[in-house]
């Protein structure tokens, strides 16, 4: 009994519960040591300002709990004459509270050397440790672009997609404007270009990372009132394309919807699983604030209601596919019987009937389409004879539409059919000639069994 206990409890937690533990956020500065670092800037090297204000960065971060920083520097050991494209290397790995150490390293380096950021990024795969429950960040500091024929950009997306970091930050020190283009592929880029704006900008860096940032998601009905819940949010990862919050909407007795916490340093799709669903692509979220999204999603209710026949000659249940009038392609296949919250507006419901049947029906918020098909009537063919035959509906027009072709292993059938005047073309398997084939017209009335039968020649 204890054991159903412990499981019971298990199953019942939600997916998107907080942890017991607090997760771990590591901030790796992967920091640019080339030799164009030693250019001045406002009056000092680029160099020297980058580490006293990363100094004076790790300084202010060392009483946070649950935080490690590690530092990774790359171009500091070979001369930039060497053209070194490995030259990058964990300088002080992950550790709580480990500003000394870092402040202490950044004092014996140099900037000389090359700038193999490819490279320094592949690499920093291994400085984080193998825990999957951490919030990994990555912080570029750099006044340059690759110069190792890398594709920074695409081992940045490759490390993410494998979820070794989150989306990086990458810092422009020094830089013109067009500095920004080869590198904002890789993650959030900032342009630096003063000393003040790069100490606003590390602050700000900090302040997203750890902040609380939160979403509250407003479902509208056409009138802008969020009156719609109960529906499945999913926040997908647009560079990952995996779902990381699965919600199940929720309003409260004031009408209010629900705030949950949500990881800022991602980037999202918001896929709203109404039917059809809607999506929103990169979603404007602001890190460490209350955010309020708002989506109109006007649903209405589609109701299948088979006839009111019995038996029903059609057996089991009859399904129908349902899908938008102007998306044909976004289909869905409903039984019989079955109620539908659909998105308001103009459906067409294809009945699998036989013959299949198509009705179009506008759903309106709050409301209820019902929609079915007419009671059939059953086609009786009593010949035993093998043959090749099809049946027909006779249109309007005259003109005529296959629907169904006869078994050849023998034309005796019993078939649930709509209402409607149809032909029937035989020939038996027998006959020598195709002039020997039996033409018939008949028809199928509801809650009625028509009769055929075909002689062979």
């Amino acid at each position: 009994m204890a054991c159903a206990l412990v499981v019971a409890a298990f199953q019942g937690r939600a997916q998107n519960a907080p942890p017991e533990k607090p997760k771990v956020t590591r901030i790796l500065f992967l920091l640019d040591a080339s030799g164009s670092m030693m250019a001045p800037w406002e009056g000092k090297p680029r160099w020297e300002v980058a580490k006293r204000l990363l100094a004076k960065m790790a300084d202010s971060l060392n009483a946070y709990p649950n935080l490690e920083l590690g530092l990774r520097v790359y171009g500091h050991q070979h001369p930039n004459a060497e053209q070194n494209c490995e030259d990058s290397r964990l300088e002080v790995p992950f550790a709580p509270k480990n500003a000394a150490a870092i402040k202490a390293r950044l004092k014996t380096l140099k900037a000389q050397g090359n700038t193999p950021i490819t490279y320094s990024l592949e690499q920093s795969a291994k400085d984080f440790p193998q825990d999957k429950a951490s919030r990994n960040v990555l912080l570029l500091i750099t006044d340059g672009v690759e110069s190792c024929k890398g594709d920074p950009c695409a081992a940045s997306l490759a490390l993410q997609r494998k979820h070794i970091f989150l989306k990086p930050f990458v810092i422009g020190i020094g830089a013109e404007k067009d500095f920004g283009k080869a590198l904002e592929c890789l993650g959030k880029y900032y342009n630096a270009a003063e000393v003040k704006t790069f100490q606003t900008v590390l602050n700000d860096v900090i302040a997203q990372t750890l902040a609380k940032t939160t979403v509250a998601v407003n479902l509208t009905d056409e009138a802008g009132r969020p009156v719609e819940s109960n529906v499945n949010m999913t926040f997908v990862n647009n560079v990952t394309g995996q779902p990381e919050y699965n919600y199940v909407h929720y309003r409260d007795a004031q009408g209010k919807a629900d705030v949950v916490d949500i990881d800022a340093l991602q980037s999202y799709d918001l896929i709203i699983n109404t039917v059809p669903a809607v999506r929103q692509a990169n979603l404007a979220i602001r890190a460490g604030k209350a955010n309020v999204l708002t989506f109109k999603t006007p649903q209405g209710l589609l109701h299948l209601q088979p006839p009111a026949v019995t038996p029903n000659p059609y057996g089991a249940t009859v399904q129908a596919v349902v899908h938008p009038a102007a998306n044909p392609g976004a289909g869905l296949a409903l039984p019989f019987g079955s109620r539908q919250k659909l998105l308001a507006g103009t459906y067409e419901v294809e009945m699998l009937t036989l013959p299949r049947t198509v009705q179009r029906v506008s759903v309106y918020q709050g409301q209820t389409a019902t929609v079915s098909y007419a009671a059939p009537g059953t086609l009786n063919i009593t010949s035993d004879l093998k043959g090749f035959g099809s049946l027909y509906k006779l249109n309007d027009d005259e003109s005529q539409t296959w629907i169904y072709n006869l078994p050849e292993t023998s034309s005796r059938v019993n078939l649930a059919m709509q209402p409607g005047a149809y032909r029937l073309v035989f020939r038996t398997a027998t006959s020598n000639g195709s002039k020997f084939t039996d033409v018939r017209n008949f028809t199928i009335r509801s809650a009625q069994t028509t009769s055929l039968s075909i002689f062979g020649r």
